[in-house]
């Protein structure tokens, strides 16, 4: 099972230097899983950027995998790895959905580069 962080849906997305690097997870949608907080990020910034159409296109892509609502027992326990590993509130949410699906976290944000179960790559300016 994978998760894609929302940096690495928008990599793809803008067939960014590190596309290739998140494409095995984010294709193979049946082993996809996609916290709903994703959707938020990822929404928001193509729309900020692009337009409207682009953004609903783009959430059409991701809702090909599992999507996950953030439920109390989520949040509580993305809470506590936050407090854990000092993490932000949305990378904190992401990476808890992961851990209890038992997936692999798809990043390039730099705090995740040494997080047991995160597959990182550095970002690329």
């Amino acid at each position: 099972m994978n998760v894609v962080d929302s940096c690495g849906w928008l990599e793809y997305f803008a067939d960014g230097p590190n596309a290739e690097f998140f494409a095995p997870a984010i294709e193979q949608t049946e082993a996809l899983i996609v916290p709903t907080l994703t959707l938020f990020e990822v929404f928001k910034r193509i729309l900020q950027q692009r337009n409207e159409a682009d953004a609903l296109r783009a959430i059409g892509l991701m809702r090909q995998g599992r999507c996950i609502d953030l439920t109390d027992s989520l949040a509580l326990g993305a809470a506590s790895l936050s407090f854990e590993l000092k993490l932000p509130l949305a990378d904190s949410i992401i990476l808890y959905t992961a851990r209890q699906y038992g997936a692999i976290l798809w990043s390039q944000d730099a705090h995740f580069e040494s997080v047991t179960g995160v597959r990182y790559v550095q970002r690329v300016s």
